[in-house]
């Protein structure tokens, strides 16, 4: 007969009340921050829904538009003309060459502060369509999915809730945790369970398989934030502009984005510009050759621009020519050839040359990361992102019909799980609220200003502590 020590009780039975304990809080902290992330996760998963397909269906500025190929392409000059007369009084800005030879030339031209996309006929200069950037149903959903149509607040929002949800992720993957020697079972539904443990199972599973590709996926969207992306991790990662050699100009590569819509390589937004008029740079254009949207076009497909490729025009006096290509505009699939070359307007010279390899080593995260987040790396990341999507959602909603399910009815509160009783202060609120005020800054606001909330109003009006409980 075996016999079990009492100590040896006593310890398991410690080990297991510690355990319960550190449960019961995770789910507490799961529960609260649902309430606030899954508003925002059902937004975000939504809006990335139709900003994917319709990119993938029509394109974001008409891409797409089919022509006839022939055996003659026009200038781009001549292609151009035509895109500046169908606006009036506009000016050039931009010009997208065609991804393929069965697809339009694009233009953007500029008229009183409205920019307005022109697809062309590349072998008949026939305007095929003409749009004003940025306000089709693409820019609208995108819109919604940055600011909620909030501008700086609603950037502010997201930010918080996208913080948040990194403690959804932990400690949703603490309540998932294989306990019991379940080990990988636990990646399986139980199909067998009913009823709310269905939902829980089901929940659960999915959450854990989704896990690291939504921290991936928040982590390259934090990245444009105004607060976790702009002031700190953007400028810590920026491409150092003094590396070129060349004089720089007073704005920065963001100037090339068109309003709050990132175009712009996430490395490169906040370097400085190169100015055109120095004697500086690298042999580019020959000699004695013109300058132009011609030339520029020709040397851009000699140094290795194929398909399609952007050419921003020199703005002002010191301006420069830009040629770019990257995967976060859908100009290639492949983030690794991302590529931006700047030229003297003047002289025709190479004032810098930045490609995937310059950039630092979270810039290059940045550009795989945002290039995935899109679904601009081929068919297989339009799946996997469509997928992804609708997990997202189901997690959102199971959450919501679980908490349903469990909820006394008609208990006027809102049900949230028990605080665990003899819990130690370091081991809860404290130490979860340290970490995500480090690594996040308006999260750990948000937590602060929450327990700030609740010590001075909330546990001290009866009404509102029951609520709320």
């Amino acid at each position: 007969m075996v016999s079990i020590e009492p100590n040896a009780v006593s310890d398991a039975q410690v080990q297991s009340d510690r355990t319960n304990i550190l449960y019961k809080a995770a789910w507490r902290w799961h529960f609260y921050a649902g309430l606030y992330v899954i508003p925002f996760l059902i937004m975000l998963a939504l809006t990335g829904l139709v900003m994917l397909w319709i990119s993938v269906l029509s394109g974001r500025d008409g891409e797409w538009i089919n022509v006839t190929p022939q055996e003659q392409v026009l200038p781009v000059s001549e292609l151009s003309d035509a895109a500046v007369q169908s606006v009036p009084g506009s000016t050039l800005v931009q010009y997208v060459a065609p991804r393929g030879d069965d697809l339009v030339a694009l233009f953007r031209v500029d008229l009183d502060g409205v920019a307005t996309m022109v697809a062309v006929n590349p072998y008949t200069a026939e305007i095929m369509s003409s749009a004003v950037r940025r306000e089709g149903w693409y820019d609208f959903a995108n819109d919604i999915h940055g600011t909620v149509l909030l501008g700086v607040t609603g950037d502010r929002m997201i930010e918080i809730a996208a913080s948040l949800t990194m403690v959804l992720i932990a400690t949703g993957m603490y309540l998932w945790w294989p306990r019991n020697g379940e080990g990988f079972r636990a990646l399986i539904p139980k199909f067998t369970a009913r009823r709310r443990s269905l939902w829980k199972t089901l929940h659960a599973t999915i959450g854990a398989w989704v896990s690291v590709l939504l921290v991936l996926f928040l982590l390259s969207g934090l990245a444009w934030a105004g607060i976790w992306g702009g002031k700190f991790v953007q400028a810590w990662s920026t491409f150092p502009a003094e590396k070129w050699g060349a004089p720089l100009s007073d704005v920065t590569h963001a100037s090339m984005n068109h309003g709050a819509t990132e175009e712009v390589p996430w490395a490169l937004e906040q370097t400085p510009m190169p100015a055109s008029g120095s004697d500086v740079g690298v042999t580019g254009l020959s000699e004695g050759q013109p300058v132009n949207i011609d030339t520029v076009t020709t040397f851009a497909r000699q140094i290795g621009y194929d398909a399609r490729f952007q050419l921003n025009l020199p703005s002002g006096e010191t301006g420069v020519w830009t040629i770019s290509r990257d995967s976060m505009s859908n100009d290639s699939a492949n983030p690794t050839d991302d590529r931006t070359v700047h030229i003297d307007q003047y002289t025709g010279r190479i004032l810098a040359d930045v490609r995937f390899e310059d950039y630092s080593i979270y810039g290059q995260g940045m550009a795989v990361g945002i290039a995935l987040h899109e679904g601009d790396m081929g068919i297989w990341n339009i799946i996997v992102n469509t997928v992804f999507c609708l997990m997202v959602i189901f997690l959102s909603v199971s959450g919501v019909v679980m908490w349903w399910m469990r909820r006394p009815s008609k208990a006027g509160r809102i049900a949230a799980p028990s605080m665990p009783r003899d819990m130690p202060l370091w081991q809860g609120a404290v130490l979860v609220g340290l970490a995500v005020s480090l690594a996040f800054p308006l999260a750990g606001l948000t937590l602060l200003a929450v327990l700030v909330l609740d010590f001075l109003v909330i546990s001290r009006i009866p009404i509102l502590r029951r609520m709320l409980s």
